[in-house]
């Protein structure tokens, strides 16, 4: 077997792995604090619990069955590593959400308390799996057919605005309108930790500076103590014309302070202008070839 048939094998072992142990952490935060306080969960499993309050038919049941349409669509939209990713991730959580019922354990009957912890673990588990291309299906694929036209916005914001729609009809169907408010709790806990887990923890930042003393900004910058390195971008005064480089650098968060003392010592007139920045790789940051 040839050294790129093993690192092939490694990296679905690793995917599928990721995906168990991923659905693990979702029903436990579902069946565990979410499901016994009433939280419901939006997209297709908070429908499946609509239907659960007024039927009684199992939530994991409902969920596959509701999520075959679905797939169909991703396997026409994304192909079939994708379609059996997600099928793995759907069949999986929505078996142990079934499973896990039967234990019986309610870890906290606290509304707020579930809906915190409950939505991080969820969105821990969920995050794995979105991590390395799967799905738990439903919602999720309709997310990610919508980010190839909404590229700019994260994965999370989109699945909140979508299960917030769930949500409001949870609390018009059943009058359920205190545990909907706390869904919302727990919704928007779960895209933020799904976020946190997909793009990482904001602790890099973009700056852009515009100065009369570009080339000792510059100077100490790049040989000084916060030794980053600086781009030259070509900008033009909107209102005089007039042609001014725009420096941009790329620092950890923590040297922010230090970045300001520095701007102000050489040009207290500089304008100076700082974003968050997700996934940073390359020198100094996150090697981007161990990203799987």
């Amino acid at each position: 077997m040839s050294k790129k048939q093993d690192v092939r094998i490694d990296r679905i072992v690793f995917k599928y792995v990721v995906i168990v142990i991923g659905c693990v952490f979702y029903a436990i935060g579902f069946q565990f604090f979410l499901y016994p306080n009433n939280i419901t969960s939006g997209g297709v499993v908070g429908t499946a619990m609509i239907i659960n309050q007024l039927t009684g038919l199992p939530v994991g049941v409902l969920t596959i069955v509701m999520n075959v349409p679905l797939f169909l669509v991703a396997w026409r939209h994304f192909g079939l590593d994708f379609m059996i990713g997600s099928l793995v991730g759907m069949g999986l959580s929505s078996v142990l959400v079934d499973v896990f019922a039967e234990f019986g354990i309610v870890l906290t009957n606290d509304a707020m308390l579930a809906a915190v912890i409950g939505g991080v673990i969820k969105g821990v588990g969920l995050g794995m799996i979105y991590y390395v291309g799967g799905t738990t299906g439903g919602i999720d694929i309709v997310v990610k057919i919508m980010r190839r036209h909404l590229a700019s916005v994260n994965f999370g914001t989109i699945m909140l605005a979508l299960d917030t729609i769930v949500i409001t009809a949870y609390a018009m169907v059943l009058g359920r309108y205190e545990s909907a408010m706390y869904s919302l709790i727990a919704m928007y806990v779960v895209t933020k930790v799904v976020d946190l887990v997909l793009y990482g923890i904001d602790n890099a930042c973009i700056c852009y500076i515009i100065s009369d003393r570009n080339e000792d900004i510059t100077d100490e910058i790049v040989n000084g103590a916060l030794h980053r390195g600086v781009t030259l971008l070509d900008g033009k005064g909107a209102y005089s014309g007039a042609h001014r480089d725009v420096l941009m650098c790329v620092i950890k968060r923590q040297q922010i302070g230090q970045l300001k003392r520095l701007v102000k010592s050489h040009d207290e007139k500089a304008f100076f202008i700082v974003t968050n920045a997700k996934n940073v790789f390359g020198n100094g940051f996150e090697n981007i070839s161990e990203v799987r």
